[in-house]
């Protein structure tokens, strides 16, 4: 039985999420035996400050729901913790739910984080900040960026930002000059494109897909070919995230990497969100530092 499960849900998205939704929600816990405490935040500050406060206070089990990104903002503060994460999968594209195999429908997932075990998995991270999933730099930051202005400043639809934003990318050129750290060597690339998994994705960079969350590895793929229409190429497949049918990748596996420029400061995406750092970047695996209820995959060392 648990001792104490908090439920953080992020009703920023503006998908429904009300009083009545949350004591729908109340009652599926407590048909399992549990009484939660369950905030609807209003922004990614609220979750972090309640999430922190839950490790402090040693809850058992903090539940995110929500996309990768909110899943993301929770996880970052129980990470090296003994506090829980549970996951309702809320988004869109829900890589990590996917990845470890956790269930999708909201019955079966409240069920799951209730009565599952935990068991341990790795985190990338990047100059301090967390990520579950990957981290990129290059045209994936940029798009994500110039397409949220759009639609912000101009009110435009997802696709017609994105049309608009893939239009300021290509015509910018951006290519980035990097020294790539890893394994004791140096590499250096003129590439559109930089992706770091958080453990080796199958098939190249099929998003959603790897086998395996606890290898305390990172795996970082570089793009070549610097022309437009590899650019424009690499931004379709990223739209659509089959950018496992981008071909030509430097693929580079280890615990820690660094990747630097001579650009003061860089756009970095992590789990989707982006944010500016300034280089060089300094990424590392965090092995085995969160505690998720997730039933995964193949997640025995040496398989």
């Amino acid at each position: 039985m648990l001792n104490s499960i908090v439920v953080i849900i992020n009703a920023s998205a503006g998908l429904g999420y009300c009083g009545g939704w949350s004591a729908a929600l109340a009652e599926k816990f407590r048909r399992h035996g549990v009484e939660p405490e369950i905030l609807l935040a209003k922004s990614g500050e609220e979750m972090i400050n309640r999430a922190r406060q839950a490790v402090a206070d040693k809850v058992t089990v903090v539940v995110a729901g929500g996309g990768d990104g909110t899943i993301n903002c929770v996880a970052s503060q129980l990470v090296g913790s003994d506090t829980h994460l549970g996951v309702l999968a809320l988004g869109t594209l829900n890589h990590f739910a996917k990845d470890l195999n956790i269930p999708l429908d909201l019955d079966e997932a409240v069920a799951h984080a209730v009565t599952g075990k935990p068991l341990r998995v790795d985190v990338g991270e990047v100059n301090g900040r967390i990520f579950l999933n990957n981290s990129s730099l290059g045209i994936y930051p940029d798009l994500v960026r110039d397409r949220e202005q759009q639609q912000k400043k101009f009110g435009r639809s997802k696709w017609h930002a994105f049309g608009r934003a893939l239009f300021v990318v290509l015509r910018r050129f951006p290519f980035m000059r990097v020294r790539l750290t890893i394994n004791g060597e140096e590499h250096l690339r003129r590439t559109p494109f930089v992706f770091i998994g958080n453990n080796e994705y199958l098939q190249g960079l099929t998003l959603g897909e790897r086998e395996r969350l606890d290898s305390g590895k990172l795996v970082m793929y570089v793009a070549q070919k610097p022309t437009r229409l590899a650019l424009f190429r690499y931004a379709i497949h990223a739209l659509f995230n089959r950018l496992s049918e981008a071909r030509d990748f430097d693929v580079l596996t280890a615990a820690e990497l660094e990747i630097d420029t001579r650009h003061r400061h860089l756009r970095v995406a992590t789990d989707g969100e982006v944010t500016e750092m300034k280089p060089p970047l300094k990424y590392r695996s965090r092995a085995g530092a969160l505690s998720v209820i997730a039933p995964g995959r193949t997640m025995t060392k040496g398989n």
